[in-house]
């Protein structure tokens, strides 16, 4: 039954307008907050959603600078060494198709090299970067550290392990006696003694590891990427490989050394030895000294069954210093001298030089 417009509410009935109006207001109220709370919600969502988006993208920008400036690579040596810039470049290297000099060996190498002594260009190439067993060629490197390292006249201990060496020898050092430095250095480069390596290089280094280690260094302070020493005579051919082209550079960096220089183009010498009569007598067996080529200089041969003849032969004529690396021949001293002339006669234009024949396979 609903009230009359004109009579006045009692009391019960304002209480529940009162009541109702206040059930409207809360009702209005918690609606207000519910959407505001959603707005908040939203806003809040979007920033969030907007700093994960940006992070990646921030982070995709640091990848790519990364990606587009990379840390330069450090070229390692076959030691694992930090390699330099070669020491003496070579020029033309690995173009056979613009070598200036054309030369056809019979029976070639496995791998070879005429180039300048001096300016380092490479006038005829055979697979001058492949990596093969290099023999007493090591022997280059053995001699370099040791007059880097020490004066001729120090006196060089004869141990155990220095006689025992097999292979190639001077084959009378006294065993526990002191012989002159210079002496075992002709030992080690002309009659190519491993025996002479061995106590050359526990002179220099105290032990035949810790100079191992000093060649693998010096190796890799010259830029000799292809090479790797595992001994001072390279009699072991495990672990132990060069190419044509270290080869090369080692060669201009020994006849460098004056000392090194003048045992290398020596066919034969009486150094003092302490033994009886206190001259040892020692022959080259570098076949350009053997055969008299004309203005031979050096500079080291090698040979094992894994590695085949080795030679790198140098030469000086009127004014013009070429060298000539043969590796793994069957006539080492014939093919560089074929090398050279050709360099000589056919690129220098000077003229032939009187000459003996070489025999078959030297």
């Amino acid at each position: 039954m609903s009230t009359p417009p004109l009579i006045t509410p009692g009391p019960g009935q304002r209480t529940r307008e009162i009541s109702k109006r206040r059930r409207h207001r809360r009702r209005r109220l918690g609606a207000a907050g519910a959407l505001l709370s959603l707005v908040l919600l939203a806003v809040a969502l979007d920033v969030l959603l907007a700093g994960s988006s940006s992070e990646p993208a921030h982070g995709s920008t640091r990848r790519a600078h990364h990606a587009r400036t990379p840390r330069a690579a450090v070229a390692l040596s076959p030691a694992g060494l930090a390699l330099s810039k070669p020491a003496f470049p070579l020029s033309g290297l690995a173009s056979p198709l613009l070598d200036p000099v054309h030369v056809v060996l019979h029976h070639p190498p496995r791998a070879a090299l005429l180039f300048n002594l001096d300016t380092g260009q490479v006038l005829w190439q055979l697979r001058p970067l492949q990596r093969v067993r290099v023999a007493s060629l090591t022997k280059m490197m053995t001699a370099l550290i040791t007059v880097q390292s020490e004066p001729p006249a120090v006196p060089v201990l004869v141990t155990p392990q220095a006689v025992a060496m097999d292979g190639s020898k001077v084959g009378v050092l006294p065993l526990g006696r002191h012989v002159p430095l210079e002496s075992l250095l002709y030992g080690l480069m002309l009659p190519s003694g491993n025996d002479a390596a061995v106590a050359l290089a526990q002179k220099v280094a105290g032990t035949v590891p810790a100079f191992v280690a000093r060649m693998n260094s010096e190796a890799a302070s010259l830029g000799l990427g292809c090479t790797r020493y595992s001994s001072p005579s390279g009699f072991y051919d495990a672990g132990n490989f060069s190419c044509a082209a270290d080869l090369a550079v080692l060669a201009h960096v020994d006849l460098a050394e004056p000392r090194i220089a003048r045992v290398a183009r020596t066919y034969s010498a009486a150094p003092r030895f302490p033994i009886r009569g206190g001259r040892l007598y020692l022959y080259n067996n570098n076949p350009l000294l053997i055969y008299h080529y004309p203005g031979a200089t050096g500079l080291k041969t090698g040979w094992t069954e894994a590695a085949g003849r080795c030679l790198v032969g140098t030469a000086e004529r009127d004014g013009v210093r070429l060298g000539a690396v043969v590796l793994d021949s069957v006539e080492p001293g014939r093919q560089a001298r074929a090398l050279l002339n050709a360099g000589f006669i056919g690129y220098y234009h000077q003229r032939p030089v009187r000459e003996a024949e070489f025999p078959p396979g030297a």
